[in-house]
């Protein structure tokens, strides 16, 4: 599978990747907007891939959709092995890469931040996802990555308990329900925001 993508060059010496994944029936551009209220002062190197797959009533996806919480093993794996090898030669390594992404695309980002095998990203950022449960997929949570988790109280697409459930696996994580359906809080980009500061600092800073 071939993955196209939209590459948002750093303003300057970039400090890192910043990788977004798309929602269900999206594309590549989708996300541009969240990436750059992610990282207005284009500190790092943005991508937005496409998920390399089409299901009815149309757009990008990264799986089919069997039940939520448990992605159909065959296209999920098919993304995920796809997603990896591009991932891995976008000139960064895995510690400076950010993951993020909303709705399936926070799906892939947890698989891709957490699969057991796979290099530890810097962070992942996941809005109004899950934590895919898949046969034969393994995640490794014994050492995971700085993670933000953002979902909506009345999200009727993906329930809250999926937040919840992500959140009791990784107790760490900057947590946050917000008053709303299946869609990103502003507020919480804003919080996501200044937090990526802290676990992304700028190259050469000092405290």
């Amino acid at each position: 599978m071939l993955l196209e993508a939209v590459r948002r060059p750093a303003a300057g010496r970039p400090d890192g990747a910043l990788v977004l994944f798309h929602g269900r029936g999206a594309d590549e551009r989708d996300l541009i907007p969240l990436l750059n209220a992610l990282d207005p002062e284009h500190r790092f190197d943005g991508f937005t891939p496409r998920g390399p797959q089409s299901y009815p009533p149309g757009g990008a996806h990264w799986y089919r959709v069997e039940r939520i919480g448990h992605p159909d093993h065959d296209t999920f794996l098919a993304s995920f092995d796809a997603v990896s090898p591009w991932l891995d030669q976008i000139g960064h390594p895995a510690e400076d890469i950010i993951l993020g992404g909303f709705s399936q695309g926070a799906v892939m980002s947890y698989a891709l931040g957490l699969a057991k095998g796979r290099p530890k990203p810097r962070a992942i950022v996941a809005f109004s996802g899950f934590i895919p449960t898949v046969p034969g997929f393994e995640l490794d949570l014994s050492h995971p990555p700085p993670v933000a988790i953002g979902h909506g109280i009345d999200d009727p697409v993906i329930g809250v308990e999926f937040g919840r459930a992500a959140h009791r696996l990784l107790p760490y994580a900057l947590y946050r329900e917000s008053p709303m359906q299946h869609s990103i809080d502003p507020r919480f980009v804003d919080e996501v925001r200044e937090w990526l500061a802290l676990v992304a600092p700028v190259r050469g800073a000092t405290g």
